[in-house]
């Protein structure tokens, strides 16, 4: 991700576990073996339709038009909305490319994805890849994004109003009593309730496996015989599903800030608690070193305690912003992790928590707004609701009812003094969710599949290094490419070694040696 869009890449890339109140990603350390649920299993299980049957979608043309954005183009893609039913209803797609510019030889489309599940990859590619992407890649590539089912303009799933978001964010996610626990439970039952209402139809077809097929989709469609790809965070779980599904079509695939797709969505929330903790330290450590630290000049410890105190004082009493909504906990808490993507935000959140602590919150509410791309009219882009509805398929939720999540919080206040309870209670939201999951957590191996480049951040706060470090080692073919520093994903965030090492794989297809360091 790139620091000069930090607002609305890094609410892009938060979502991409799903964590904050979508809370429907999930797992644990260890990897599972496949199960008969997974992708793989399904794909081999269900009656998958034939090449005949899905002739109509992969000998399509597209129809290029002008985007309104100069140098773009944009068409729509035609796909099954269920693709065991492919003479049924369809989806229309939103793809926009950019040509190759040359000099050199084009090598094809190079496909990519910001993350999510939500995030708009058009709009990732309109407002950074297609012209921030290194020249050498945009010289020999037609750079080209699609948004996925259910996201940006691609059939987007809709699930409330503005008030009534603005209500779902502000509701108390570190419950004291059972009053405030119904609450909660209420709160997401009324958000799956939203969807279902507004989105039925299309709700239990936007799931990854899906959307890979999708990708296969418009490969053909765009002439290539293999798929090349960068996905970041989400994107990197949609790419490896990719290979999994397609193993003989796979070309350059990098996979930026790596999920783990062999972990539980319980296990997911609680590891990636963990790494904002992490994040939050590496925050804390700078801030402590500076005389405008608003949680002191301490330690790391007590910068910690004193991030909590003010939790703690914004649940009790909420802060005034002067825009008609307060700062209370959730929305702080939220503003706080918003931050935590990008070092380049830790002078922006330095100074909305002195505000905040002083008592003005405005500052710490629009980190918050652009974690859930909260518009000045008070109306909200699709990225939340879509990223719940394709957590919510991809694993069966991290509890059962609101004493799971009870159970489960002590596990989440270890791996974070800070953010624990919070996170632990967010995970409940997929509990209510009208859609049956279809995905399990499984392995990813895409045996057969060519060299696929995963890239992992040590101290990143959404996809743990421990994370990338798992895929690279769980796919047959993977080379694992290591960044030592803070922020969410390494491509284009400013190491030279890890752009080097990517741009090479992308331009030759040789990937650097498994296990490469670069800081």
């Amino acid at each position: 991700m790139d620091s000069r869009r930090l607002l609305r890449i890094s609410a892009t890339a938060l979502a991409a576990a799903g964590l904050i109140l979508s809370g429907c990603s999930g797992g644990s350390g260890a990897a599972a073996p496949e199960r008969p649920g997974s992708a793989a299993a399904r794909q081999a299980a269900s009656p998958a339709p034939s090449p005949a049957a899905l002739k109509k979608y992969y000998g399509q043309k597209l129809s290029w038009r002008d985007c309104g954005v100069p140098g773009f183009q944009c068409a729509t893609l035609r796909a099954p909305l269920d693709y065991a039913e492919p003479d049924g209803r369809e989806v229309r797609l939103a793809v926009s490319r950019v040509r190759a510019t040359g000099p050199g030889e084009r090598i094809g489309s190079l496909l990519v994805n910001p993350g999510g599940p939500g995030g708009s990859a058009v709009d990732y590619l309109q407002g950074y890849a297609g012209i921030g992407y290194p020249e050498p890649v945009r010289a020999r590539y037609d750079m080209v994004a699609v948004d996925p089912r259910g996201v940006g303009r691609s059939e987007p799933v809709d699930c409330l109003t503005g008030p009534e978001m603005d209500a779902y964010t502000q509701v108390d996610q570190t419950p004291d009593d059972a009053a405030e626990v119904d609450a909660l439970a209420a709160s997401f039952r009324r958000f799956a309730a939203g969807c279902a209402q507004r989105s039925g139809e299309v709700l239990p077809h936007v799931s990854t496996v899906e959307t890979a097929r999708d990708m296969d989709v418009l490969r053909a469609v765009l002439g290539d015989a293999k798929l090349h790809y960068v996905g970041a965070s989400y994107g990197t779980f949609l790419g490896a599903t990719y290979a999994e599904l397609f193993p003989g079509r796979v070309g350059r695939l990098v996979l930026d800030g790596a999920m783990d797709p062999s972990l539980s969505a319980l296990d997911l929330n609680r590891d990636q608690t963990a790494g904002f903790e992490t994040a939050f330290r590496a925050f804390a450590a700078d801030c402590v070193t500076r005389p405008d630290c608003p949680l002191g000049t301490g330690s790391v410890a007590a910068a910690g305690e004193a991030l909590e105190k003010f939790f703690r004082a914004t649940d009790a009493t909420p802060v005034p912003t002067g825009e008609g909504r307060e700062l209370g906990e959730s929305l702080a808490t939220t503003g706080v992790i918003a931050a935590m993507y990008d070092e380049g935000a830790w002078p922006q959140l330095r100074e909305a928590l002195t505000r905040a602590i002083g008592g003005e919150g405005s500052a710490l509410l629009a980190l918050a707004d652009s974690y859930y791309e909260r518009e000045p009219d008070g109306s909200y882009a699709n990225l939340m609701f879509a990223n719940a509805a394709v957590n919510c398929l991809d694993l069966p939720p991290a509890y059962r009812d609101p004493a799971g999540a009870r159970a489960a919080a002590p596990s989440f206040d270890k791996a974070s003094p800070v953010f624990g309870t919070g996170l632990a209670w967010a995970a409940l939201n997929c509990t209510y969710w009208p859609s049956e999951a279809t995905g399990r957590p499984h392995r990813i191996t895409a045996d057969g599949a060519a060299p696929i480049l995963v890239v992992g951040t040590t101290r990143d706060p959404a996809t743990p290094y421990k994370w990338a470090e798992s895929l690279a080692g769980q796919l047959s073919s993977g080379t694992l490419l290591t960044y030592e520093g803070d922020g969410h994903t390494a491509y284009g965030r400013g190491s030279d070694c890890v752009d080097t090492a990517v741009n090479t794989y992308l331009l030759e297809g040789t990937p650097p040696a498994d296990g490469k360091r670069c800081s």
